[in-house]
């Protein structure tokens, strides 16, 4: 190695031992000094993400309270017509029930009243009589087996009069059981069907929270629950309007069948004494051809 590449290596060391210890001075904190923490970025704005806000709107729909009136304004609109229309069947049934029970109450009091009239008669004649313009069933069974008897007069079968007499009594029987059971039809219809409404309206009214709750992409009780509080109001309101309809219709079964004993007891009634005005005339009829 030549004096001068001697002298080059000398300096660059001399160089690297200089320079080095200032660098390090300048990148390391003095002691004692503490440098300051780095700020944490400040956060942009936080804005709403899609599907924050859409959950955010269906909790602005969500009632104030749950009431059963409030559930029905934010209900469907097709759950409200399920509603209404099982409302209706409600008045319907209550309807009926007052109307029912005011006729066979009257209807069996007449029919009682009636019966202990007639049970002082020995003829038809007195019967009818003694009944006046009274206007019940006992009167229609009198007129009609005086009317036979006058229409049979010009012949001696008893047994053909009062075979006819029942046929007519038979006619009056089926037309009061008729009566006696006007409206309970429509009793079973409604007891049968109104849950069956109202689980359909249930089911419309689950489907459209499932619905919503798959838009809102949330399942928050607040969000889900006012939908299906909606959807199963309709149910109780069909078991609102079947029970009661179920029962007045086994209540006025059992009121209607008493009501028909009643009414067959007067056709007995009434029986017995054309029996006895025919073995009169029978038995007058004899003596005269004795004579």
């Amino acid at each position: 190695m030549t004096k001068f590449q001697f002298r080059a290596v000398l300096l660059i060391a001399l160089a690297f031992a200089v320079l080095a210890p200032a660098a390090h001075a300048q990148t390391a904190p003095a002691p004692g000094v503490t440098l300051p923490a780095a700020s944490a970025p400040t956060p942009a704005a936080q804005t709403p993400t899609a599907p924050e806000a859409a959950r955010e709107l269906p909790a602005a729909r969500v009632p104030r309270d749950l009431s059963p009136w409030s559930m029905f304004l934010s209900a469907d609109i097709l759950v409200k017509a399920v509603m209404v229309s099982l409302a209706f069947a409600s008045l319907v049934t209550w309807t009926i029930f007052l109307g029912k029970t005011l006729q066979l109450f009257l209807a069996r009091r007449r029919v009682n009243a009636a019966l202990a009239t007639i049970a002082k008669a020995r003829t038809l004649a007195e019967a009818q009589l003694a009944l006046g313009k009274s206007r019940n069933v006992v009167a229609t069974l009198l007129a009609a087996a005086i009317a036979e008897v006058r229409m049979s007069s010009d012949t001696l079968a008893e047994a053909g009069i009062k075979e006819r007499a029942e046929s007519r009594f038979a006619e009056i029987i089926r037309a009061e059981q008729r009566v006696a059971r006007t409206g309970m039809g429509l009793l079973a219809t409604i007891g049968s069907t109104s849950p069956f409404v109202g689980l359909f309206g249930t089911v419309w009214g689950i489907m459209n929270s499932f619905i919503g709750i798959s838009k809102a992409q949330t399942t928050n009780l607040a969000v889900v629950a006012p939908g299906i509080a909606e959807a199963l109001l309709a149910t109780a309101i069909g078991l609102v309007a079947a029970i009661p309809a179920v029962i007045f219709y086994n209540h006025f079964a059992r009121g209607s069948r008493s009501y028909l004993e009643l009414v067959a007891r007067a056709s007995g009634a009434v029986s017995r004494l054309l029996s006895r005005d025919l073995d009169r005339a029978n038995g007058s009829m004899l003596s005269r051809a004795a004579e």
